[in-house]
């Protein structure tokens, strides 16, 4: 019974065994490890990786959010997008503010 609720009873939840979840949180880590050191970069010269954070992040909450609602659910999250961060038709303008901060709908990015 342990076993199964340290190893099986959160990967089984989401329709995954334990080994699919450990590859795909490893996957998960590594892509926020390496976006981080980007980001870390980044910030020492701001000339370099200067989208490779915010598209990490996009790419993450696609595959993560967006693919297992469609995963669970059987049907696509209609209407949605990631750019849109899940809210149904609303058209997300990227602006540059007086700082060259990209925003998208007010949240850092």
């Amino acid at each position: 019974m342990i076993f199964e609720r340290l190893f099986t009873e959160h990967p089984r939840s989401i329709g995954e065994t334990y080994r699919e979840h450990q590859r795909h949180a490893f996957a998960f880590g590594g892509t926020m490890v390496l976006a981080g050191l980007a980001c870390i970069l980044h910030g020492l010269l701001p000339t370099i990786f200067t989208t490779t954070g915010s598209r990490a992040i996009t790419r993450l909450y696609e595959r993560m959010v967006l693919n297992r609602s469609r995963h669970s659910s059987g049907v696509g999250a209609a209407g949605t997008s990631v750019r849109s961060y899940g809210l149904p038709n609303t058209s997300v303008a990227k602006s540059r503010n007086t700082t060259g901060v990209s925003l998208v709908k007010g949240n850092l990015l």
